[in-house]
């Protein structure tokens, strides 16, 4: 990891210090393809987030929104301050991100299927009021069960929607078990294609193969793009990658924080 994955894995540890607990291991795994998202590719305007002509992001996999809010601050959506409110009573920041709430925040996820089917009503709105800004859905594997998000890719290459691009969290993990013994996806880039996307695969930790594939977006000017990040869930810190119990972790002790910032 460089220094800017560092610092804002830093933001998040800091946040989940507030209550001891939170989505670590889906956090983790996204730090860098919303790094890259929101460095190199989406337009917007933090003084102006209702601007008319923004490109929109949705988490989908709302309960990875820790990484959400680090980069969102980051960029100066809201301040730190305000951030390490995380959880607490009246705090806009919860476990879920929520678009009436939080700045930034394009949709209220955290019902697993619902952020391809409101991203493709997003992107269809732009081609219908002829808009160029773009719509880009962050999906988790263990989401790809619901069977909403293969009714709105079929919708989705059906209006041939160029200007939305899917990128799964493919870290092989879900809230109970490895993703192949839930229920396997291979073969995964088969089935989006056969659902009529355009395909890549990347190392979803890779920040350089992240940004020279997303300056390639649409990947086909008649298709959406589909975009397969291969990552770790935890990323980061040895004793929480890969580890299942890292989905969800709560009474995170001080020896477990500590052990945070050494690597950091």
């Amino acid at each position: 990891m460089d220094q800017r994955s560092k610092k804002l894995r830093k933001t998040v540890v800091d946040i989940i210090a507030v209550e001891r607990r939170g989505h670590f291991g889906p956090a983790m795994s996204s730090i860098e393809i919303l790094r890259v998202l929101f460095d190199n590719f989406l337009q917007f305007r933090p003084s102006e987030p209702e601007w008319d002509d923004r490109d929109r992001f949705i988490l989908s996999k709302g309960h990875g929104c820790l990484s959400l809010y680090s980069i969102l601050e980051d960029k100066g959506f809201f301040s730190k301050e305000e951030l390490l409110t995380f959880c607490k009573p009246d705090s806009p920041f919860g476990g879920h991100p929520d678009r009436g709430k939080v700045l930034g925040v394009e949709a209220s996820t955290g019902a697993l299927g619902h952020g391809l089917p409101i991203g493709v009503g997003m992107a269809l709105a732009a081609t219908i009021k002829q808009k160029s800004y773009r719509v880009v859905v962050l999906t988790g594997d263990g989401e790809l069960n619901e069977g909403s998000v293969w009714e709105a890719a079929l919708s989705a290459a059906k209006h041939k929607l160029s200007n939305l691009t899917v990128m799964i969290d493919y870290n092989k993990f879900q809230s109970y078990g490895q993703t192949s013994e839930v229920l396997d996806l291979e073969p995964l880039a088969d089935k989006w294609r056969s659902f009529g996307f355009a395909v890549e695969e990347v190392d979803g930790h890779n920040v350089k193969e992240l940004e020279e594939l997303t300056a390639r977006l649409p990947l086909d000017q008649n298709k959406p793009s589909a975009i397969i990040c291969h990552t770790i869930k935890g990323k980061g810190f040895d004793f929480t990658e890969a580890k299942i119990e890292w989905h969800h972790k709560s009474k995170i002790s001080d020896e477990e924080l500590n052990a945070m910032y050494e690597y950091l």
